[in-house]
């Protein structure tokens, strides 16, 4: 089976080019599922219903969420009833929304899916490695592919949690830097890792945000508001390729489509 993992969507530009690029991708790349964090997809931090609708209706089978997961606080009703989106499996046990979901693929393979936040540099949250072993506990035992998103700052952090899991998990893919890695690889275990696979939005920016408001802040230290950026949008991302009846990877890709890739709309 082929599965697309989209890197943090960022506002009304990352929104716009997903619901472009996708459906072309999975005719194009032949994809069976789509995995997307979209954390930072409305206004650049947060998610709303509309646009977790938007997202579901370009293509994207299920949503993972990170730190901002409750910036909108008009989500949690979606959070709490639908199953396809899922929050970080290591905060507090009284959080909203669930710790995992299994989707089914289009090629009828179930693919199983949780996210995790890093603790190097990030808010106080339980291990992140204690989670994943008790996500890994509960999934049933005939859902062979497992996918992981592990919202983290610290690459270091993203490696160890990749060789903790080798193995057992399919693949093991980060975001939140917005920031692409070229370390990406096949572990020895099998699983597909890559610290993380970037940014889903305007590249004429600073991680998303426009750079002049990002760079007043920073020289004057006068609070500005950091709108997001509108130019170079692209949709980045991974596709792994993996052997559904084992669970393991079988190769990862590093994906990057431009506007101007892209079919005349």
């Amino acid at each position: 089976m082929r599965l697309l993992f989209i890197g943090d969507i960022v506002g009304k530009p990352g929104r716009e080019i997903v619901r472009r690029a996708v459906p072309w991708l999975i005719g194009q790349r032949q994809l069976d599922l789509v995995i997307a964090n979209a954390e930072n997809a409305a206004g650049g931090s947060g998610l709303t219903p509309l646009i977790y609708r938007e997202l579901l209706a370009a293509g994207v089978d299920v949503v993972t969420l990170g730190d901002h997961i409750y910036r909108r606080r008009e989500i949690l009703p979606i959070l709490a009833q639908q199953d396809n989106i899922v929050r970080p499996a290591n905060l507090p046990a009284e959080a909203i929304g669930r710790t995992w979901t299994v989707a089914k693929a289009r090629d009828g393979a179930l693919v199983g899916v949780f996210s995790l936040l890093g603790q190097l540099y990030m808010q106080p949250v339980d291990s992140p490695f204690a989670a994943a072993d008790r996500v890994l506990s509960s999934l049933p035992s005939d859902v062979k592919v497992r996918f992981v998103d592990f919202h983290a700052e610290a690459t270091g952090e993203a490696q160890l949690l990749g060789r903790y899991l080798d193995g057992r998990a399919s693949a093991v893919l980060g975001t939140h830097t917005h920031v692409a890695t070229a370390d990406e690889c096949i572990l020895p275990g099998g699983t597909a890792f890559q610290c993380d696979v970037g940014m889903t939005g305007p590249f004429e920016s600073i991680i998303g945000r426009r750079i002049d408001r990002v760079l007043q802040t920073r020289l004057t230290a006068n609070p500005a508001a950091f709108d997001v950026a509108a130019g170079d949008v692209r949709l980045c991302g991974s596709i792994v390729d993996i052997d559904a009846p084992t669970g393991q990877a079988v190769s990862i890709e590093r994906v990057c489509v431009r506007e101007q890739d892209l079919p005349a709309p």
